[in-house]
């Protein structure tokens, strides 16, 4: 990891994220060797985007004829993550496109001095519920992410 412990240089620091969500590690994360098994960090991402995306966007993503599905992950593991932990989510855009998303999401420590667990690469493309065919950016996504980045330019156009 280049940087101090406490940024990276792709991924930046704590601070460097505009939206923040808390989550838990569960008694069942942890693997035979006592640690979260990498699944989970993916795990704990998607469930703080689509949360973070339902309350931004104020509208049940689920329901809209255009489904996210995620086309791309990337994880770099800096240290352990043990259940019990209670564990920051910072979500950040690093591009957005006609039909796609992608996220940066630290996984930091819930307490000062957020320490980085992990950064995970998450990208979303956008198809149509039906004929599964690449699709705009819905309206209501669209909105909530342009909450990701300063004076709503909405990240990087791809």
């Amino acid at each position: 990891m280049s940087g101090s412990p406490q940024t990276d240089e792709r991924f930046g620091a704590h601070a460097d994220y505009p939206v923040h969500r808390r989550l838990q590690t569960r008694w069942m994360d942890n693997d035979v060797y006592g640690h979260v098994n990498n699944v989970v960090h993916y795990s704990l991402a998607d469930s703080a985007i689509n949360g973070w995306l339902i309350e931004a966007s104020g509208t049940d993503i689920r329901q809209l004829p255009a489904l996210g599905v995620v086309a791309e992950t990337g994880c770099r593991y800096l240290r352990e993550l043990s259940f019990p932990a209670d564990v920051d989510l910072g979500i950040a855009l690093e591009r957005r496109g006609r039909s796609s998303v992608v996220y940066r999401v630290g996984l930091f420590e819930a307490e000062p001095p957020h320490r980085p667990y992990a950064f995970i690469k998450f990208v979303h493309v956008y198809i149509d519920r039906v004929t599964r065919t690449s699709v705009p950016i819905p309206e209501a996504v669209a909105r909530a992410l342009d909450l990701l980045t300063p004076a709503g330019h909405g990240g990087q156009q791809a």
